[in-house]
């Protein structure tokens, strides 16, 4: 199972995304037969709002294409998704977190937090 964020952007500087957005978007995976095991939306992330689709797929790059297949058409189609933009498709990147609890001074160098390691 594959997480694909989606950014969206609207034409109007002050339009806000709707709260129903995402059963907008899995109402239009359902009637294509689109398969997306769940579907969030976070209005309020910077710089853009996102949409989350949790997707089965063979690939990354398939799990990826088919989120912007399925954004594309919700846009297209919805009536309360006409004006936003699709910006950016991708799976996000957990790296820099993992890097940051790496670096941080909870425990000795590479272990994440505190107590003797289990080797010594």
């Amino acid at each position: 199972m594959y997480l694909v964020h989606a950014g969206l952007r609207a034409s109007a500087p002050d339009a806000q995304l709707p709260d129903t957005t995402a059963d907008l978007i899995r109402s239009v995976a359902d009637a294509d037969g689109t398969p997306a095991e769940h579907v969030s939306a976070h209005p309020h992330a910077l710089p853009d709002p996102v949409v989350g689709v949790f997707l089965v797929a063979d690939s990354l790059s398939e799990a990826e294409r088919r989120t912007e297949s399925l954004c594309r058409r919700a846009l297209a189609v919805v009536p309360a998704l006409r004006g936003w933009k699709l910006t950016r498709v991708g799976a996000p990147l957990v790296t820099p977190y993992y890097e940051q609890l790496l670096l941080s001074s909870s425990g000795p160098a590479g272990r994440i937090g505190s107590g003797p390691l289990p080797s010594i």
